[in-house]
């Protein structure tokens, strides 16, 4: 019962402090609110002008990469008695040749029956089916082996000259390896 009593003496100056915070009297608010509501609006500042973008053409996309390693004059002369190579321009486009190789990633393969595919995520995020033959890449790139593991691309490629080109192999690796 004792405690029951302190309990009690202790909540009740609370409860008279709290009771005595509480007023009807809005008057100092309402004054104020008022001042506020006599005073001039502000202006506001206008919305930025947008610079258009202006879009950079870079016309040096099928030349040879400057971190590629060059290839030698030799090299050149050997592989063009070789044979007299030179993309087909009246080949009709395939999607994939719209992106640059490095920006392809293989993530999968496919198995239906005697079909077998690899995915191919392109920059936007699709996922593309492709098989041998198949081209991608800007550098007319045919894609001549498919594994499990990675697609190998052979691609026709300046050789520096004005009317020469050369294949090169490259390859794309499963990602996640």
């Amino acid at each position: 019962m004792m405690k029951a009593t302190k309990h009690l003496a202790l909540l009740l100056p609370l409860f008279l402090l709290v009771a005595g915070c509480t007023s009807r009297d809005f008057s100092d608010l309402d004054s104020f609110m008022a001042e506020k509501r006599a005073r001039p609006g502000g202006i506001i500042a206008p919305i930025p002008t947008f610079k258009a973008y202006e879009a950079f053409a870079y016309s040096a996309t099928r030349l040879r990469s400057p971190f590629d390693r060059p290839i030698e004059v030799r090299e050149i002369t050997q592989l063009q008695s070789i044979s007299a190579i030179k993309p087909d321009d009246n080949r009709a486009k395939e999607f994939l040749e719209q992106y640059t190789f490095d920006s392809l990633a293989m993530v999968g393969s496919l198995e239906r029956g005697a079909n077998n595919w690899s995915l191919v995520r392109d920059p936007e995020g699709g996922i593309h089916r492709v098989q041998v033959g198949n081209y991608l890449g800007r550098n007319h790139g045919k894609i001549v082996e498919m594994t499990d593991t990675y697609l190998a691309v052979v691609e026709i490629v300046t050789d520096g000259t004005s009317d020469g080109w050369v294949e090169r192999p490259r390859t794309i690796e499963l990602s996640g390896l």
